[in-house]
């Protein structure tokens, strides 16, 4: 259980503690775009059809600025970031996410070389759908790490989940594996993450021959966090009984539990505003911050209160995939 004093920010100063906890990168996760062209049940977000035009991606200018605000505030050798009185880090990674990036096709490919030429390592996570053979060819030599969600083999599930498209296509499993094995050969380097969302439609699946298939560095198993809607929750004996199920897989796993996701992610939203997630239902589940570019990065992270030891737990390797 994280405890009171290992949280930061919401306007106070940071606590100073004894230890200083090290991760290779400090990783933050732009969720660039609410779209998506799922609708999962669980989501933790009303998602839409199409991005919102306010949305910073669509200006280039804007999105420059964004990024290197946040890259100079969280750079390792900025000693007024509150975080270093709790955590050490080599290097910033930006991890694109949703909605579904891969929607956004040519404009994604300039957002990543963009991030990369500031200086920021970087991962983008996926459903898969849109990732073709010619995207990942564009995008895998700019990744550290690409993750992949992927909640169950068996397309009745999907369905029921909602991890289909408006015209009912599923992901073509097949087809991205051998995507994937292309995009490792390009780039040797990137890792594969899988995340897989324990919930109550797939909480009894054994999803170990997939796994085999994909065979992800990492693979990241959440039980179903109900910021907006419980319909899809499970009892902690289902997810321990999941975990059980898959731990053949343990050298790779990373398992979160609710209070493991609570305030423990650094996130930005579309609109350039720190958020984060709370344990319980809210009125929209989230709590945000002023907007970067108007404030600044550090203004605006001081309104935020997030849980740096909690944020470092997740990493067991010390590889830092998020």
């Amino acid at each position: 259980m994280h405890t009171k004093n290992s949280i930061v920010g919401n306007n106070s100063n940071p606590i100073t503690s004894s230890t200083i906890h090290q991760v290779e990168d400090l990783t933050i996760n732009w969720h660039i775009t609410e779209a998506c062209n799922y609708r999962c049940q669980y989501c933790y977000a009303h998602w839409k059809d199409q991005p919102d035009r306010r949305e910073l991606f669509h200006h280039p200018d804007r999105t420059i600025d964004l990024l290197e605000h946040v890259f100079r505030f969280f750079h390792p050798e900025n000693t007024q970031n509150p975080l270093r009185k709790t955590l050490s880090w080599k290097s910033v990674r930006l991890n694109i996410a949703g909605g579904e990036p891969s929607i956004l096709n040519g404009r994604l490919v300039e957002i990543a070389r963009a991030a990369r030429e500031i200086g920021f390592r970087l991962s983008i996570i996926s459903n898969g759908s849109k990732l073709s053979h010619e995207a990942l060819q564009l995008l895998a030599p700019d990744l550290t790490c690409l993750g992949i969600s992927l909640d169950s083999n068996d397309p009745a599930i999907n369905r029921a989940i909602g991890r289909n498209d408006r015209h009912g296509k599923l992901l073509n499993v097949n087809e991205l594996i051998e995507n994937l094995r292309s995009a490792r050969f390009l780039n040797p380097l990137m890792t594969i993450k899988l995340n897989t969302v324990v919930n109550r439609l797939n909480a009894g699946e054994d999803l170990s021959h997939l796994v085999e298939q994909v065979q992800p560095d990492r693979w990241k198993v959440l039980r179903m966090l109900p910021v907006l809607d419980t319909s899809l929750a499970i009892s902690d004996k289902q997810f321990a009984a999941y975990v059980r199920r898959h731990e053949a897989f343990a050298s790779i796993q990373c398992i979160e539990d609710h209070e493991d996701m609570c305030e423990s992610y650094l996130m930005i939203d579309p609109f350039g505003r720190f958020f984060q997630n709370r344990p319980t239902l809210s009125s929209d589940g989230y709590v945000y911050s002023k907007p970067i570019l108007s404030v600044g990065a550090g203004a605006a992270f001081s309104e935020m209160a997030f849980n740096p030891i909690g944020f470092q737990s997740r990493y067991t390797d010390g590889q830092g995939q998020s």
